[in-house]
């Protein structure tokens, strides 16, 4: 037996912690009952479903146990992807799944590290003591702790905080803050070894993991001050948690806390009703604000990757915005939108469980807006990205889930008005970056045609180059742009369409009906889920009952009919029973049977014959019911025999001849799925037709069909319903013996001539109803609860194969036509993960080599198809193949990260080398409908080496073809690019290499090497600056501009520290995931300056001593006086800041050294903290030495921040390579390190750590890029207008050290050689990836 990857969710609940995380790549993997859920989060489709591992089935052996309740797992309370990426270390590793694995926590404290390539757990993470090990699981977090591993955090029980070694699944670390209950874990984006705790009341744990030893974990403990007066009356309320993690104790009180993307330090905290700024530099609150009136408690918060905007979901299902007030650190809503539409949802309306944001969107987003030809892209076929009458900033992408089963796809876009003040650029700078690799960040249309179009959508749509926006004036708009459903809630009933020969298309017509891919679910919350077997999917949902749907069966192939009951008092006991029957295309619900009054006995089942022509409804002790469900069903009569089971008889396989035509005729030739024609279950009365019958209700009285029963004696029994006369089959019966006395029957199947039954002994009976013959066996197990027939396909043997679903939730399948049929089943005790509730065969077979598959209505609320192979003896040389089934899409699942890795690192290379924009147009099915809008591109055929924009400046010129013969069946398929990420490809595939190299980083979920290639012009660029400006043959810069630099300076020094120029003011809007990526002097100088006014109002001497620390690193002595010499008398840095500030005063005027001198008039006898003496060397001046005491202080930003203040030249550079040294060696974050290597100067120890790495292709990419860029500022220079000498003459001044003769260059080009021959060898012995 096998799992098909076939397999339906339930939906997620409040029981599962809200746990959804979507990875850099775009996959979206969230908890939904005991299992894991992975979808595509670009085009909402789901990839896979992993169950987690029941308890009982990691520790014992699946036969060890048939208890029930032990194999039910328990509910995903949070999932985390690995952030390790693609492996590229192929000439000493084989490929590996690493970039593919999810830690997934539960209920019962288990921890799973899954790997979701083979689609099973690869390590359990469990600690020493058992006690220890049922506490819940709250939160997970990867932390980094080297330069290629990782660590996982979690949150165990109420206030357990637990390290664990991925590669031994040990805990290391433990540290317990009882009685605090911890909320969440979440990384530092500025360093990934470092990470905070949150807890209910505001404890707020800092840990850095400096290795993977106790003694290497560094703690520190702050207080995020907050009101918990709710949270102790809910305790005081409630009887303890016994254990329990927060999630269970306190469902609804949230405490949430997310990082900063673009400032270091920040954290964004929120309470029920409190939003908060933390900064963890000064350890205290900078900013906190109530909730306003009238909205629901706050649940999360999510950082814009992007913009400066906050958005906070609301436990009522509403998003409100906040943004960022210019200059300060306070935030104002903005806007609040619904997450949970009002129209076409139940009553009551569904809660949303979680949101998150999608990284990979907003990487490619940051490409596309800064290498874009067109500013904002707009894509004409959406009809959601027009913008009327304003200016587009940013989208971003969120998804949220809900409890119905469904995922949202939202789109959040900010607009605004334009700035009549325009940015201006430097006018020091040498060599213009638009004409070097890096435009602005919107740079000048050049595609007429395009801008044309956009023109006519609105005068204001296009941005201008250098535009900037004023904060008050950008709105947000939210739009729904997908949405995926999934079952929508938990499952109660299962049925299957079984249609017969007999059975006619829907209103009418004796045409027979096609068996469908459809299975039919009734839920509690008395919808009715249709889902598309073929596509794996919710077909359609009805939502019907107001109750649980008790029953459902099939009418033929296009009808469902279903009941449910409710009770109208206790004491009387009356019930009103509702009956409804759907058309499946239509969508029309139509009751019958509607009574006025409530009755005394509930419906109890309902059996459908398998034409969908009658129907028996059996009451809980009342007489049967026989129906005729014509368009208006019509009661035939009623039954009053005491029935404990009613089964009507299945179709018979045919004649291979005898139903061939029909076949053909009910099918078009384009159907994939075949249908299954089967004969009348009886035989057909040709002879008795009415005269009057003159529609097609009137011909059903020529139709006859039997079904069988026992009694509660045990009596057997066949009835024939022949048009609306009911009479008895006279079946031949078997020995007296056969009537079982023991055991009443409690499941029957009947397929002519076979009746088999099932009683609550164990026993299964089975009896041929035309000779009498009959046999039966003990299963030795408990009550049998269902007995289904397996469909049969012309060439199966005579009884076939039943499946078998006992009381206790495990089921078997035995083979009637063995001798022994208990020795000869297939036994599944224990289906892994969950108990069967429900089960049923999948009519579709054609053939008597196909599979049969069953059906499953897991207790978790799942739907899975489970294949059963009954060849027993392997396919000769004669026989043919099984044909794999693919799955059906609408539209491709373009998912780069899921090809095999040798695919992958394929595909990776093709898009750094070049590949034209024409090789994502495909000649796919799915595709010819909307193939991708890419403008001026044609799809083409032939020589594959076409498709490349240049020949491969460095590696084997042959490589690329063979890769795209090993890339063609994807790119047919067209599951490569989706619309949208090859669109952002074709309008910046010529902007230059480093430009693909940024973009196939993200599109593989790596985006710090991305935002890597996106500064790396700009860090170049800066190096060439340095270089030209110190040459001595070159012409002198003009003194104008020494002035202004002059000039710049000494207002920075001066200034009261308020403002910050102009020229430096950065976009705040749309590009914040580069501040990741500061290195020149102007930014990191501005975004410290920036930072300052925040911390103004704060008090207490510790804030002073930071607050002076931050005003001398940007230069402004004069504030930083001002406040030393405010300090009392009493305090305990007194005499140390009256020191720090005599020296100050005396580097800014001799007046204020005077007015410090009358203010100090005592001794200083106290010592102060390190840091002061870098403050008295900056007050004389010896700022490099101040820069190498803060470095070994640890403080790297701020000697970053004084160093870009006050050195030039060579002593910046020095700065900037040791910290890059520190970045790459202890904080293990090679793509800041290389961006600092490259600002500094230090080319050689950039290539040598790629080198170290063990990434040979970014090696070698770099050194392409590095060239690139080179030689296009050196053709700039030679093209200026300045007169100087012939830049051939000073080509070694300019030189960056990288030359083709160079050993390091030549070694990584054999390398990346090596690498290219390995990788296409192994893309040759992988097979493509089917979905």
């Amino acid at each position: 037996m096998s799992n098909w990857d076939a397999m339906l969710p339930g939906p997620a609940s409040r029981n599962n912690g809200g746990s959804v995380d979507c990875s850099t790549s775009g996959l979206l993997a969230y908890g939904a009952g005991s299992s894991v859920a992975v979808l595509d989060s670009h085009s909402l489709q789901l990839i896979s479903v992993l169950p987690m591992p029941s308890p009982s089935s990691t520790t014992t052996t699946p036969t060890s146990s048939t208890s029930g309740t032990a194999s039910l797992s328990p509910y995903i309370t949070s999932v985390r992807w690995t952030p390790q990426p693609l492996s590229r270390d192929l000439l000493t590793h084989e490929p590996s799944n690493s970039h593919l694995l999810l830690a997934a926590g539960d209920r019962q404290g288990r921890i799973a590290l899954l790997d979701f390539r083979l689609k099973s757990v690869s390590l359990w993470f469990e600690f020493d003591s058992p006690e220890k090990s049922k506490l819940g699981i709250q939160d997970l977090c990867w932390i980094r702790s080297g330069p290629d591993s990782h660590i996982l955090a979690s949150i165990n029980g109420p206030s357990l905080l637990s390290l664990w070694n991925v590669s031994t699944g040990r805990c290391f670390y433990k540290y317990d803050a009882s009685p605090e209950y911890f909320s969440c874990i979440r990384r530092d984006p500025f360093d990934s070894r470092h990470f905070c705790v949150l807890g209910l009341k505001g404890f707020l744990l800092s840990v850095k993991v400096l290795g993977e030893t106790e003694d290497n974990v560094v703690v520190r403990e702050m207080q995020v001050r907050t009101d918990c007066s709710e949270l102790q009356k809910l305790e005081r309320d409630g009887n303890g948690g016994g254990g329990a993690p927060a999630l269970t104790v306190f469902p609804l009180y949230f405490a949430r806390l997310c990082f900063s993307p673009q400032w270091k330090h920040i954290l964004f905290v929120t309470f029920p009703r409190e939003l908060v700024v933390f900064d963890l530099q000064y350890e205290t609150v900078i900013f906190s604000t109530a909730l306003p009136r009238g909205n629901a408690k706050f649940m999360d918060v999510l950082a814009d990757p992007n913009n400066e905007l906050l958005y906070c979901a609301h436990v009522d299902g509403k998003l409100s915005s906040w943004k960022r007030k210019e200059g300060e650190q306070v935030h104002m809503m903005c806007s609040i939108e619904e997450l949970m539409p009002s129209i076409g949802t139940s009553v009551p309306s569904p809660s949303v469980l979680a949101v998150t944001i999608c990284q990979s969107n907003s990487t490619l987003q940051s490409i596309g807006r800064l290498y874009s030809e067109v500013a904002n892209d707009v894509d004409f076929d959406n009809p959601f990205d027009f913008c009327d009458e304003s200016l587009l900033i940013s989208k971003t992408h969120m998804i949220s889930i809900s409890d119905d089963g469904k995922v949202w796809h939202w789109m959040l876009t900010a607009e605004g008005t334009e700035n009549p003040q325009r940015e201006v650029k430097d006018s020091m700078m040498v060599a213009n970056v638009n004409e070097v690799a890096m435009p602005e960040l919107n740079t000048d249309p050049t595609d007429g045609k395009v801008v044309k179009q956009s023109e006519q959508l609105s005068s204001n749509r296009s941005q201008l180059p250098g535009s900037t926006f004023n904060g008050a004036d950008i709105t947000l708009k939210m739009d729904l742009v997908g949405q995926m459903h999934l079952l929508s809630s938990t499952v109660t009933t299962l049925a299957v369409p079984c249609p017969s020969l007999t059975a006619t298309l829907a209103r009418g017509g004796n045409n027979p009906a096609v068996a469908v891919p459809l299975v039919a679910l009734g839920t509690q919350s008395g919808t009715i889920d249709v889902v598309d077997v073929s596509a794996n999917a919710v077909a359609a949902s009805f939502s019907i009952h107001s109750s649980m749907v008790r029953g459902l069966r099939w009418l033929g192939n296009s009808r469902l009919v279903s009941f449910s009951y409710t009770q109208v008092n206790e004491k009387t006991g009356g019930y009103i029973n509702k009956l409804v029957v759907t058309c499946v295309r239509s969508g029309l619900n139509r009751a019958f049977r509607v009574l006025q009054k409530p009755e005394r006995a509930p419906i109890r089942a309902l059996r459908a014959s398998s034409s969908g022509r009658y129907l028996l409804i059996l009451f809980r002790d009342a007489p049967v019911e026989v129906w005729a469900m014509t368009k208006s069903p019509i009661m035939l009569r009623s039954l009053a025999l005491p029935f404990t089971v009613l089964e009507w008889t299945l179709p018979t396989a045919p004649r291979p001849v005898q139903n061939r035509p029909s076949r053909q005729s009910s099918l078009s030739s384009k159907d994939h799925m075949a249908t299954v024609p089967a004969g009348a279950s009886s035989q057909t009365n040709t002879s008795s037709t009415d005269p009057k019958a003159a529609n097609s209700e009137a011909s059903q009285d020529d139709i006859s069909e039997s079904f069988s029963f026992a009694l509660v004696n045990g009596a057997l029994g066949v009835f024939e319903v022949h048009g609306r006369r009911i009479r008895d089959f006279r079946p031949k019966w078997p020995s007296s013996s056969f009537v079982s006395s023991d055991g009443l029957i409690t499941a029957m199947a009947y397929r002519l001539p076979h009746v088999v039954m099932g009683d609550r002994s164990g026993n299964i009976r089975w009896w041929d109803v035309t000779t009498g013959h009959s046999s039966s066996f003990n299963t030795h197990r408990e009550g049998i609860r269902r007995i289904k027939f397996s469909p049969v396909v012309p060439g199966d043997q005579s009884r076939g194969r039943i499946a078998v679903l006992f009381y206790d939730n495990t089921f078997s399948v035995f083979d009637l036509d063995s001798p022994d049929p208990l020795a000869n089943s297939l036994l599944q005790p224990r289906f892994p993960g969950t108990l069967v509730l429900e089960l049923d065969w999948l009519p579709l077979r054609t053939d008597k080599n196909d599979p049969l598959v069953l059906c499953i209505a897991g207790a978790d609320s799942s739907f899975r198809l489970v294949e059963v192979n009954v060849n027993d003896k392997k396919p000769g040389p004669g026989l043919m193949p099984r044909n794999v089934k693919e799955r059906f899409r609408p539209v491709p699942l373009c998912a780069p990260i899921l090809l095999p890795t040798p695919h992958a690192l394929a595909l990776r290379m093709i898009l750094q080398l070049g590949v034209k924009p024409s090789w994502f147009n495909t000649c796919g099915t799915t595709l010819d409908k909307r193939p991708h809008y890419i403008p001026g591109t044609t799809s083409a055929t032939g020589d594959l080496r076409r498709y490349m924009m240049d020949s491969p400046p460095v590696g084997d010129s042959v490589v690329p073809e063979l890769l795209l013969k090993v890339l063609e069946p994807y790119r047919k398929e067209g599951c490569i690019l989706d619309d949208e990420r090859a669109r952002v490809y074709a309008s910046t595939a010529n902007k230059g290499s480093t430009v693909r190299f940024a973009f196939a980083a993200a599109i593989f979920g790596e985006s710090s090497e991305a935002l890597f290639w996106l500064q790396l012009p700009h860090a170049l660029k800066h190096l060439m600056n340095k270089l030209v400006n110190k040459s001595p043959q070159k012409t002198p810069v003009p003194v104008s501009s020494i002035e202004v630099d002059d000039t710049f300076i000494l207002r920075r020094i001066t200034s009261t520290g308020k403002s910050i120029p102009e020229t430096w003011k950065r976009d705040i809007l749309g590009n914040g995931q580069l501040k990741l990526m500061a290195f020149e002097q102007e930014e990191l100088w501005a975004s410290a300056t920036e930072r300052i006014p925040w911390h103004e109002k704060l008090d207490g001497e510790e804030a002073i001593q930071n607050r002076v620390h931050e005003l001398v690193s940007v230069g402004n002595l004069e504030a930083a006086v001002s406040l030393l010499l405010s300090t009392p008398p009493e305090g305990a840095y007194f005499y140390a800041n009256a020191l720090r500030a005599v020296a100050l005063s005396s580097a800014v005027s001799k007046s204020l050294l005077e007015l410090a001198v009358k203010v100090v008039a005592a001794n200083m006898v106290r010592t102060d903290k390190s840091l002061s003496g870098t403050h008295l060397l900056c007050a004389v001046g010896r700022y490099q030495e101040a820069c190498s005491q803060l470095q070994d202080a640890g403080c790297w930003t701020d000697a970053a921040t004084l160093a870009a203040t006050h050195l030039e030249g060579s002593d910046y550079a020095r700065v900037l390579q040791k910290w890059a040294d520190h970045v790459l060696r202890v904080e293990h974050n090679i793509w800041r390190a290389l961006i600092l290597y490259v600002a500094a100067g230090a080319l050689q120890e950039a290539l040598a750590a790629l080198r170290e790495s063990q990434q040979p292709d970014t090696a070698a990419m770099f050194i392409i890029a590095c060239h690139e860029i080179h030689t296009k500022i050196i053709s700039n220079l030679e093209n200026s207008d300045e007169p100087s000498t012939s830049v051939a003459n000073d080509k070694q001044l300019y030189s960056i050290g990288l030359d083709a003769e160079n050993e390091d260059v030549i070694a990584v080009s054999e390398y990346y050689g090596q690498y290219q021959r390995k990788l296409v060898h192994l893309c040759m012995d992988s097979q493509p990836y089917s979905d």
